[in-house]
């Protein structure tokens, strides 16, 4: 959907290999760095870190829905991961670059 709507295949590739110098506005940087700390380090989620989020200009709705975002993104990856799942079509006709990048292990390809 990414792909096919927002942004070309180089852009897709910058943001999964380093989304902090994709040329993503700060807000969206910002919001990328908590849905990783959600998926990766969830525990050590803090104050400040909602704070950031709200200084970018979230409200607790769209801060809520972030983290139910990334959670079930973590979720269903590991759903499909333990039963063997295979990519569908649309996914295989992505560029070979970007399935290549979409695979590297970022934080919500991983299982």
């Amino acid at each position: 959907m990414l792909r096919k709507n927002f942004f070309n295949a180089e852009q897709l590739i910058a943001i999964a290999t380093d989304y902090h110098n994709a040329g993503l506005d700060p807000a969206e940087v910002a919001m990328m760095s908590f849905a990783e700390k959600v998926v990766l380090d969830q525990h050590s989620i803090a104050q400040q870190d909602v704070d950031e989020l709200r200084s970018h200009g979230f409200s607790d709705e769209e801060i809520l829905d972030i983290v139910l975002a990334a959670s079930a993104r973590a979720f269903y990856t590991k759903v499909l991961d333990s039963l063997g799942a295979e990519p569908d079509a649309v996914y295989l006709e992505l560029e070979p670059e970007l399935r290549a990048a979409l695979a590297k292990g970022r934080p919500f390809n991983q299982s």
